[in-house]
Parts: structure tokens; sequence; C-alpha cells
């Protein structure tokens, strides 16, 4: 089949049926392990930083939640503008080129972390890289959504991100593992001296950037040569930037950054809240664990919306959510004192498979919002305009599926900065948990009135 496909209709079941599902199946199973890939590099400061005062750089803690959160700051940013890049380049050719954008962050973390005097402006540079992976996020899950019929849209948006989100937890498992042995022997460079009071080892921290550099090459040229462009979601960013004159844009944001937000935010700020509540437990025997059962979790999230609608699913998730955090917020040490960390862990598990659901959910929903908001403006007006208001629909929800990702990306950010400056105005992270419960009441308010209660504006 051709590299751009000049037909393609989704929602016809023969077209769907004939060839349509196998042309979407490829493109997906492509776009996930490419999607893993930038969340790996997104995510590969929150393990690295563990190790950086122990080999030799001399940073704060401060400091440390810094390198952890900035990749998160960056990645947010960036996918403002990958959310509209697909439908101006196509799928294929951005996918490629966004995947093969990830061997620059690789490369430099893996070369500056062999010198102890690389400034800390060099790794902040170098995290703020790895924004990249994060960026990836909104352009792929658009593409995605151009790819599937409605009835199908939610478990593939849920399986696309759920296994993409594996990389938040693939890169916790690995790296604590690659960086013990030089696997790439003379080409990957000295082992560094691990220190810490009496006991020392080796260790090949750079082996954390340069072990994904295969895997991206061989990712970057899969896309190029088994992903499709699609020709007719071709659209410039002016049109689809009626978006920003959509309120349901703006409310799935606020969402959104409650269920990704705190997903990523709390894959990102995980390793060090473990190391400064609990001092005697290894964050890195623990830590992928929390993001593994949110990733798995959603595309769980994406069947059971499927099922039984996405507000319904998003309306409990932020529920318990709540409770989760309140566990969190009772097993905690005193003055590093007391406290469960068995409680806390379990708590914080149930928080990521909860956010994990929500993430499912809520991207469910979007295309649902707004298919039955363009069906009801183009109401009585012909087969033509219905038909127009569905590849209308179809549009902008990839544009605000990509534009949510990019706000809800933040909670990467401040998730692990309101760690650092709860620590620093009050001594412990307690006032940072009681935010997020206020904010998650926030979202169980709005999503119940617009999306989830008898008579919503958009009920879903």
């Amino acid at each position: 089949m051709a590299a751009e496909l000049k037909r393609w209709e989704p929602e016809v079941a023969s077209f769907w049926q004939s060839e349509g599902r196998a042309v979407a199946r490829r493109n997906l199973w492509i776009s996930i392990p490419a999607l893993l890939l930038a969340f790996a590099i997104w995510q590969v400061w929150s393990v690295a930083v563990v190790n950086l005062p122990n080999i030799g750089f001399n940073y704060s803690a401060n400091q440390l939640f810094w390198l952890a959160a900035l990749p998160a700051l960056s990645g947010a940013t960036l996918r403002i503008f990958y959310s509209f890049a697909v439908p101006i380049f196509g799928g294929r050719r951005w996918t490629a080129l966004s995947t093969a954008s990830l061997l620059i962050p690789a490369l430099g973390l893996g070369f500056a972390v062999q010198d102890p005097t690389t400034s800390y402006g060099t790794m902040m540079l170098l995290a703020l890289l790895c924004g990249f992976g994060g960026a990836n996020f909104s352009s792929s899950m658009a593409n995605i959504s151009f790819f599937y019929p409605k009835s199908e849209k939610g478990t593939a948006l849920g399986l696309n991100a759920g296994l993409g989100n594996l990389g938040v937890s693939v890169v916790q498992f690995v790296v604590p593992l690659v960086i013990t042995a030089g696997v790439f022997g003379a080409f990957g460079g000295d082992a560094q001296t691990w220190a810490k009071g009496n006991e020392t080892r080796q260790l090949w921290l750079q082996n954390a950037g340069f072990v994904w550099v295969p895997f991206i090459a061989l990712s970057a040229l899969a896309a190029w040569f088994g992903m499709n462009d699609i020709a007719s979601m071709r659209a410039s960013f002016s049109e689809q930037a009626v978006i920003f004159k959509r309120k349901h844009n703006w409310l799935m944001c606020w969402l959104y950054i409650g269920t990704f937000g705190s997903f990523i935010g709390f894959s990102a700020g995980f390793p060090l809240l473990m190391k400064g509540q609990f001092p005697s437990v290894d964050p890195t025997r623990y830590a992928f664990l929390g993001p593994l059962v949110g990733a798995l979790a959603r595309p769980l999230g994406g069947w059971i919306a499927d099922k039984v609608g996405g507000a319904r699913v998003t309306h409990w998730s932020f529920l318990l959510m709540i409770v989760a955090v309140l566990g969190v917020l009772h097993f905690l040490p005193e003055h590093s004192i007391g406290g469960s960390f068995t409680g806390f862990f379990a708590c914080f598990l149930a928080l990521f498979a909860l956010t994990g659901l929500g993430n499912g959910s809520t991207f469910m929903q979007v295309p649902i919002i707004f298919a039955k908001l363009h069906q009801r403006w183009a109401a009585g007006q012909g087969a033509a305009a219905q038909q127009a208001a569905a590849v209308e629909a179809t549009r902008e929800a990839a544009a605000v599926l990509g534009f949510i990702g990019a706000i809800g990306a933040y909670g990467g950010f401040f998730i692990p900065k309101s760690y650092g400056t709860s620590i620093a105005l009050t001594g412990g992270v307690a006032a940072a948990l009681i935010t997020f419960i206020a904010y998650y009441a926030s979202c169980l308010l709005l999503n119940w009135w617009y999306y989830a209660r008898k008579g919503a504006e958009v009920r879903c």
C-alpha cells in the first residue's frame, strides 16, 4: 500500500472490514514501541538523578528535583506544537522524524554523566532535551485517532498510550540493571566509582542513555517504511486552531491534568520521594512498579469506557484517587519517625492504577464529545452536512487529544516541584498531597456536571 492513503473511511463498515482494520493495526503496532521509547527517554532522568551524588556530582536535593522535573516542563511545552504536527506533515513522516530526534538526548546523557565536572547548566539542557520524548505522545495519539472508527477509538488509544506509557516503567527497571555492567565494552566508556559511606562499586551510568540508541534507530526506520500518512486528514494550523474556541477542549485539559498529569508527575518524583521519606529503602527496587501498574491500567480504562461510558469511569477514578492520597498521608513518617513503607507503597500503587484508568477514560471521552457536538450543530442540514461534520469532528478531536496531552503533561513538572517546594517551606510533603486532594475534588465535580450526570451538556 502507498505511503499516503488517498482513501480512508474507517466508519464505513465494508472498507473497515476489507482493508481498513489491517492498515490501522499495522500503524498502531509500529506506533506503540516508538512511543514506549519516547517515554523511556522522557523519564530517564528520574532514575539517573538518584545516582548522580554518589559518582561525584555535588547537587542539592532541590537541584535533583529540578533535573527530574525539567523533562516534563519541556515535554509539555513541546506537546503544544506537536499536537498540530500530524495533519501538517503526515503521521508517517512525523513519527519517524520525532522518534529519530530522541537520539540527541540519549547520546548527550551518555557522554555528560561520564565527567563529574560537567556543569549543572549542561545537565539542565540535557534534561530539557529529554522533553522530545514527552512531546511525541501528543502527535502519536493524534495520529492513531485518525485510523480508528469511534467504536474502537477508546481501545486503540488506550493500547497506544498504555503500552507506550510502559516506557516509564521500563526505564525505571532497565536502567538500574544496565548501569551495573560495561555492556558496550570499550565503546561505552570507563566505569565511574559509586560511593556511599564505606561502600563502593563500579557503575556505568552512561548506559542509562546509550542503551536506547539502537532501539530508537530501528523504531524510526520502521515508522518511515511501515506507517502511512492519511491525505484526507491534512490540515493547516489555522484550521486546527478552532479548538481554542471550544469550551470542552479546556474542560478536558483540566481533567487530563488530574489523570495523566498525576501519572507522569508521580512517575517522575516517585524514586526521589521514596528515598527522602524512607531512607532505608532502595527506590530502584520498587519505583518501576508504580508506572507499570498505571500503564497497564490505561488500556483497561479505555476498554471499560467503551463499554460503560467514559465519564462514569473518570468519576470513580477521581473519587478513589482522593481516598488513595488520604492513605498516603496516613502512612507518611513524621519528622523521619514512624510511618509505614508498605502502606505508603500500596496506596501509591492504587494511585498509579487509578490514574491509568482515568487516562484511558478521558481519552475515550474526547472523540465522543466532539462527535456529539458536531452532530448536534449539523442536525437537520442533510446527509452531506452530517458527513462533513463527522470529518470535522474527527479532525478537531485529534487536535484536542494532542493539546490536552500537552497541558496534562505539565503535571510531570509541577508534582516533583511541589514535593521540593513543600519540603522547603514546611519540612515535609503533606502540604503538596493536600493540594492534590483539592484538585481531584474539582475534577470530580467538573466531570460530573458536564459529562456524567443526567441532563449533562454532553453526557458520555
